[in-house]
């Protein structure tokens, strides 16, 4: 899977002249594709990509499921523009909004039950990297948003790993660094959920990813594709990357 987060960029007239492109140009990936956008482009997208190989993602979603929440928007809503996937936990969210592992959960709970795939965020910040702790950080938590979940339902999880330290930073975990942290990950769910599961678990680089780096990084055996930024705002870019993996 190669998976576009927007983040907060792109009017809705930009957007939707992205999408366009993409659209016209992605008519046979060897992957799957997703492009995560704003709330305000949801519907939009969802319409302009019906029938074609790029699928939709939110990059958010309320950890409540209606009600007094001004300016939130619920899974269910999310559900009913016609998206499929939702981003949980990405880093920004953690530090920004002080996203918490139960928070998480809650959102995880709620995006599944109302039929959405998730693509989980894990990922260790750099001073964490320096004590050498990274592993300790991941499991922790996967094990405090996800492992409480079925079998069923994780196997509706797409794990996406950002190394904390190399998002927007210009830094890139080496592959060999982004190779040992995916074999872990890929071996701490075989430990949850046996090693079937972990093997058909999709398990994205995310940590600026690029057109010039991605085809060595998606060549480690357990690098399944990335979670694409910045690089996904420029749909040359971006389509390279879809070729790369």
């Amino acid at each position: 899977m190669v998976a576009g987060n927007w983040k907060m960029n792109k009017n809705l007239q930009e957007g939707v002249a992205l999408a366009t492109e993409l659209k016209n140009n992605v008519t046979n990936p060897q992957c799957a594709v997703v492009i995560a956008t704003p709330f305000i482009h949801l519907t939009e997208m969802a319409r302009l990509l019906k029938g074609s190989p790029i699928a939709v993602a939110a990059e958010n979603c309320a950890d409540h499921a209606s009600g007094a929440y001004t300016g939130e928007v619920s899974a269910e809503m999310v559900a009913s523009t016609g998206a499929t996937y939702c981003i949980i936990g990405h880093s920004e969210r953690r530090l920004y909004y002080h996203e918490t592992p139960d928070i998480l959960r809650e959102k995880v709970r709620l995006a599944l039950d109302n039929g959405l795939r998730v693509i989980f965020c894990i990922g260790e910040v750099r001073e964490e990297r320096e004590a050498n702790c990274q592993n300790e950080v991941v499991r922790s938590q996967m094990e405090g948003s996800l492992f409480d979940l079925s079998e069923e339902n994780f196997r509706k999880i797409t794990l996406a790993y950002e190394p904390v330290w190399a998002i927007g930073t210009g830094l890139t975990a080496t592959p060999d660094q982004a190779e040992q942290m995916h074999a872990f990950i890929r071996s701490t769910v075989a430990e949850r959920y046996g090693q079937a599961v972990a093997d058909d678990t999709t398990i994205l680089y995310g940590g600026s990813c690029n057109a010039k780096n991605a085809a060595e990084l998606f060549s480690n055996p357990d690098v399944d594709g990335g979670l694409i930024g910045g690089a996904s705002l420029k749909a040359p870019d971006f389509m390279t990357i879809i070729n790369a993996r």
